[in-house]
């Protein structure tokens, strides 16, 4: 087999570029010629980590069998590239692959197949709706309807986003799902000391991510003057409700219990969070969250989650309530502080569930095989 997938940008920064990456490492390093092809502005240069791949005109050699193919964008328009690069690239080598792995949402991906004239096989990963771009959906729409329409099988991260989506409930026949795996978390055990010994004597809360208002770090941070004077929350990220979330700390007289650590934090200081944190918390309030990579990061360090039943969202299904962590009502203050409380009672136990549930489904091993058997089954 030969594959392709298609679909967002680099930088590698959100979900759904990582799980193309990681999908695209895992299958070449398994012997599968597998390339990712995606879209880069012409101001971003490689991440230093990646630096030893990249061959300076566009291509990340991965290994013998798996290359990151980056054609030039003119532009970012509502989280789409706007490449003309792409759609010529594929025209030339779709025929290349025996199978084309589209990665949803992303506009510009799907344009591309539509117009490569591509006879083959097509994987569709619809990772979430497209919620928030309402009025670019509306110009989608048709294009939207082709792709699930052309794609042979669909995968979902969870069964209840791939079950819950409108555009999904005529096709569930040829629908599937596939949990995001990741390979476990590797923290310096020193740098989490030290973090913890910053806060001996307190219960550590974790939060991570973009600072925008579906993550809902607004009710997080009220919740800490519901939870009692030990308990001590670190909230990393960066985005446009800093400020905002700033003045609240400030209104809560919460400085000394609420860090926040905007702007860029280091891998290695957010995996020594993760693991000097008694609990991860992801306060998320709509289903723009649609699983959840962080809670996973969380648990392969036995860190126990709070999350939110987030409706037809996968993040409850995620952190599997009462085994993973607890599960809280989205922006209902009091059962967030709930649930953190019930966590705390039981730290050992969730730990332990949070272990063994990322064991169970959430490896990197364990995504990698179930997609080759999606392929298998298509050839």
């Amino acid at each position: 087999m030969r594959i392709l997938q298609v679909g967002k940008f680099y930088p590698i920064r959100g979900g759904v570029e990582k799980v193309m990456w990681d999908v695209t490492t895992g299958l070449s390093q398994a012997g599968i010629p597998c390339d990712m092809l995606c879209a880069k502005l012409k101001k971003d240069g490689p991440d230093k980590k990646d630096e030893p791949f990249y061959d300076g005109k566009g291509i990340f050699r991965l290994n013998d069998n798996g290359r990151v193919i980056c054609v030039p964008a003119w532009t970012k328009k509502a989280a789409t590239m706007i490449s003309p690069a792409m759609i010529r690239w594929l025209r030339r080598h779709a025929g290349e692959y025996d199978i084309i792995h589209i990665h949803h949402p992303d506009p510009m991906a799907a344009l591309a197949l539509r117009l490569s004239g591509y006879k083959g096989k097509v994987v569709l990963h619809w990772h979430s709706d497209i919620l928030s771009q309402r009025f670019f959906l509306s110009l989608y729409k048709p294009l939207q309807r082709w792709l699930i329409g052309r794609a042979d099988r669909i995968l979902g991260t969870t069964p209840v986003y791939v079950a819950s989506s409108p555009y999904l409930k005529d096709v569930q026949d040829k629908c599937g799902y596939v949990p995001i795996g990741i390979d476990p978390i590797s923290y310096d055990a020193a740098g989490a000391e030290t973090i913890r010994a910053r806060h001996t004597g307190k219960t550590l809360l974790f939060s991570l991510g973009r600072m925008v208002p579906y993550k809902g770090f607004s009710y997080l941070i009220e919740a800490m003057s519901l939870l009692p004077e030990r308990f001590h929350l670190i909230l990393g990220g960066k985005g446009p409700l800093k400020e905002e979330l700033e003045a609240q700390i400030r209104e809560k007289g919460l400085q000394q219990r609420v860090e926040l650590l905007s702007g860029f934090i280091p891998d290695e200081t957010v995996f020594a969070l993760f693991g000097a944190a008694d609990i991860f918390v992801l306060p998320s309030v709509m289903k723009t969250e649609a699983f959840g990579i962080v809670q996973i990061e969380a648990m392969s360090c036995g860190t126990p989650v709070v999350a939110t039943r987030i409706p037809e969202s996968g993040v409850s299904w995620v952190n599997e309530d009462g085994v993973s962590g607890l599960n809280a009502e989205p922006a209902d203050v009091r059962s967030l502080a709930d649930a953190i409380l019930g966590v705390e009672k039981n730290i050992k136990q969730f730990s332990d569930g949070a272990k063994r549930r990322f064991g169970q489904l959430f490896s990197k091993e364990i995504m990698i095989n179930k997609i080759i058997t999606t392929y298998e089954d298509l050839c």
